[in-house]
């Protein structure tokens, strides 16, 4: 991919919420999507001193997300990926075409 942004934030901030750092490591949990990019394809990070490895990076709107990929983000379904994250950011409103950086990640092979 070409011609990406500045970082928005540090990798080190891309899974925070401790039930999701807990999907994460328990491998049921293989993206994060934020609205800036938080790491680089090839980029390590770790989570309670387990190391992780950014496989992917990519664009998505909002409205093109389908189940599978809020259980990738470690949710059972997207009707509650969607209530949790609008829960958790408190006055945002999902809106079908706003875009989004999908950070894929696995556990990094030599960890």
């Amino acid at each position: 991919m070409e011609n990406l942004p500045e970082k928005t934030c540090s990798i080190e901030r891309l899974v925070t919420q401790p039930k999701l750092v807990a999907a994460a490591k328990a491998g049921t949990k293989t993206q994060q999507r934020r609205d800036g990019v938080y790491g680089w394809v090839g980029e390590s990070f770790e989570l309670d001193g387990m190391a992780f490895v950014v496989t992917g990076l990519s664009r998505q709107r909002l409205g093109d997300m389908t189940d599978e990929d809020a259980r990738a983000e470690g949710f059972p379904g997207l009707a509650m990926y969607k209530d949790i994250i609008l829960k958790m950011h408190t006055g945002m409103i999902w809106e079908e075409d706003h875009l989004v950086w999908v950070h894929s990640f696995a556990v990094k092979a030599d960890a």
